[in-house]
């Protein structure tokens, strides 16, 4: 299956959606592998609004196999020529009686390895004992994210809104007049469907308001090297561990 139909919405329009690309006896399989590790340590977040898994796949070495299935992989391939590799692997579930939602922002984050002073390398934060930084645009703008949607999505339990082709303005103020919410977009996505998305992309969600979950894979690649001595903190190559 060719998907450059989805390749050219993603780089027009900044995000693109799949159905179908997991079975739901797949993703049975990734809810069982996550429900049955152990959950403690700084990489496992819970609140009331929220339960997250950073560094997923470190933390759950067992859900790669799951994860990067014969259909993952040949996206990834078709999406570059170059030689994409996962950088940030997050799982998010959005309880059914969340009140939680998110104004309009771009992902302006990576995870590294260190702080260390670099030109273009701004805004570092330190949370749940990792570093992030806002790299050079270009490390953005080569970023892609694919969202695997564990649950059916829609506007009722906080599908993301995005703003079409908002990555193509570079980093905007999310005040500023750049962009216009009159052109939002509900990206309600299938079980077992993903989102393509670019991090620079505008976009937001909801409070969740049918009493239903959102569980969603959060996964981040990208093709080129940080700024020496400067590292991804996830690195993990697609192709080594097929």
């Amino acid at each position: 299956m060719s998907y450059q139909k989805n390749k050219i919405e993603l780089e027009e329009n900044g995000y693109s959606i799949l159905s179908d690309l997991y079975s739901y006896n797949e993703i049975s399989q990734i809810l069982t592998c996550i429900k049955n590790a152990e959950q403690d340590g700084n990489s496992f977040m819970k609140t009331k609004d929220l339960f997250a898994i950073r560094q997923l796949i470190k933390n759950i070495p067992e859900l790669s196999d799951l994860i990067f299935n014969k259909k993952l992989t040949e996206l990834l391939t078709d999406l570059s020529e170059s030689k994409y590799f996962l950088t940030k692997a997050i799982y998010f579930d959005k309880p059914s009686e969340s009140n939680w939602f998110v104004a309009y922002h771009q992902d302006l984050s990576i995870s590294v390895d260190r702080k260390v002073e670099l030109e273009n390398y701004s805004n570092w934060t330190f949370k749940k004992s990792q570093f992030g930084v806002q790299p050079p645009i270009e490390v953005l703008e080569n970023t892609i994210t694919i969202r695997i949607h564990l649950d059916k999505t829609d506007k009722n339990n906080g599908a993301l809104k995005v703003i079409p082709k908002s990555h193509l303005n570079g980093i905007v103020r999310a005040d500023s007049n750049d962009w216009n919410i009159e052109n939002q977009f509900v990206c309600e996505v299938e079980k077992g469907g993903v989102m393509l998305m670019k991090p620079l992309t505008l976009h937001a969600s909801n409070r969740t308001t049918n009493g239903k979950k959102r569980r969603v894979i959060h996964l981040e690649f990208n093709k080129q090297n940080l700024n020496e001595p400067l590292n991804w903190l996830e690195y993990w190559d697609v192709k080594a561990n097929a």
